[in-house]
């Protein structure tokens, strides 16, 4: 993975002095941004580099599986967002019990100040490390003095009166209110994979489509969306609309993600996507036939256009990617 070290044993010994910052950062939403901009910012200044501690899998899933979370974002995905906001190294420690053992002071002595060589660590508020969680910021602040780097607290984001987390993001996507988790996420919400061959439902009774084999576990409420998809390896992003869901008027038994491009796609198909999803047009529904369905998906493709149409009308991106 470009710009990751995977195991304290990648970085190199010579590594350091650095500003660290430490999370899962799933879905690197606005809070997660602010942390990560900040040691950018201070590394910058003080000419050293910047790191992203991040783990894998989630500690959750090791020391409490029944209480993880699913992923917002892929591994791949989570390190690409970090590294756009302006940090060189994404380190990702595997989460083992044995990593959850440590105290706050050996996680400190061995991870931050021994091999990240840290000089400056930016935490949120409410950072918690060590077994049991029973460090803090003030805890970390403590150790700092007596291993040689200082602590930064970044403030906490709010969006409509309350902190921005990947709790929220999760749960407006699920309920398929896409649009306000871009509020809370600072770009839209989106899903990322391989392009997989469908059963040529699509092709055959209402219209081709790309079906996605979506990395991250998060997915939005079923329905019919506004979306953009952009293509593997390729210039440019296309208008589209997206199904979730189970395709109930064929009797589907698996949960689908299917795109539809608005405007003719050159070349062969892409081996992989990015959907970017801007609205929810409506719920999926079972149709009395395959032509009504089509019928429909029409309708869903005109209600799409109409939205590009007063999207581009007062935007200069014309793609909408953003």
């Amino acid at each position: 993975m470009k710009g990751a070290w995977r195991g304290l044993e990648a970085i190199p010994a010579t590594f350091g002095p650095s500003a660290v910052t430490i999370g899962n950062f799933d879905g690197v939403h606005l809070g997660h941004r602010k942390i990560l901009l900040a040691a950018a910012a201070f590394a910058r200044r003080s000419g050293m580099s910047s790191v992203a501690l991040t783990f894998d899998p989630h500690p959750l899933e090791v020391v409490a599986p029944a209480l993880a979370p699913k992923a917002l974002t892929s591994l791949g995905q989570r390190v690409r967002l970090i590294r756009r906001q302006g940090i060189d190294h994404v380190a990702i420690l595997p989460f083992t019990a044995a990593l959850s053992k440590l105290s706050p002071r050996q996680f400190a002595e061995r991870v931050l100040a021994g091999k990240l060589a840290a000089r400056k660590v930016v935490v949120g508020a409410d950072f918690r490390f060590g077994c049991g969680q029973a460090g803090d910021a003030a805890e970390l602040g403590r150790l700092g003095q007596e291993l040689g780097f200082g602590v930064e607290l970044a403030g906490t984001v709010l969006v409509g009166g309350a902190a921005v987390s990947s709790t929220r993001v999760r749960s407006l996507v699920r309920q398929g209110r896409v649009a306000e988790a871009r509020r809370l996420l600072g770009r839209r919400f989106s899903l990322q994979g391989p392009i997989v061959k469908g059963d040529g439902i699509g092709a055959k009774h209402t219209v081709p489509t790309l079906n996605l084999a979506p990395e991250s576990q998060v997915l939005p409420a079923d329905g019919v969306y506004v979306t953009v998809t952009c293509l593997s390896g390729r210039n440019g992003c296309h208008e589209s609309i997206t199904n979730v869901g189970m395709r109930p008027t064929f009797n589907g038994r698996q949960r689908t993600v299917e795109t539809f491009l608005l405007g003719q796609l050159a070349g062969d198909a892409p081996e992989a996507i990015e959907l970017k999803f801007l609205r929810k047009i409506r719920d999926e529904r079972k149709f009395a036939s395959a032509s009504l369905l089509r019928e429909q998906i029409q309708i869903d493709v005109e209600v799409a256009a109409r939205f590009f149409r007063r999207l581009r009308a007062v935007s200069r991106d014309s793609s909408v990617a953003s």
